[in-house]
């Protein structure tokens, strides 16, 4: 399940996708645009910047960008940063391995092959979505919207 610092994470860096990456944005026009709690925010851009996704600028003129274009940067790659594996359970995951603690053996459990899939389904969908297809798919439905009104 999605935690809500990486869906806060993930609004937060669609509402900078959306701006132009040579102005940064205040902290609080974050909070703000993603409606997210401007404490938490806090915490969460700290991560992102130390994971390299966005770059801040203090001072008046100070703020967060993205480090990257927008084009460049997945749900997956996001969602990892903030919450660790896409796996459900830790025997699957492709970069986090584990061995489950109650696996009698991995080779003859019936639950893994389907939490494999699982995982490889979660990960071709969020390691495809880049922040981009989002913020491009959000103005057509708003312009759509508007010469339907």
């Amino acid at each position: 399940m999605l935690s809500s610092k990486a869906k806060y994470a993930l609004r937060a860096m669609l509402v900078l996708a959306r701006a132009p990456r040579e102005e940064p944005l205040t902290i609080s026009a974050i909070a703000e645009e993603a409606a997210v709690p401007k404490k938490f925010l806090e915490l969460i851009l700290l991560d992102l910047k130390h994971h390299g996704l966005i770059h801040s600028r203090r001072g008046r003129q100070g703020g967060y960008n993205l480090s990257r274009e927008p084009k460049t940067i997945s749900f997956g790659e996001i969602v990892r940063k903030i919450d660790g594996p896409l796996a459900a359970v830790p025997c699957v995951s492709k970069n986090f391995y584990r061995a489950c603690e109650d696996c009698v053996d991995e080779k003859t459990c019936e639950i893994r092959p389907v939490m494999a899939r699982v995982r490889e389904a979660t990960a071709a969908i969020l390691d495809r979505t880049m922040l981009t297809d989002v913020t491009n798919l959000s103005r057509r439905r708003a312009r759509k919207w508007r010469t339907n009104a």
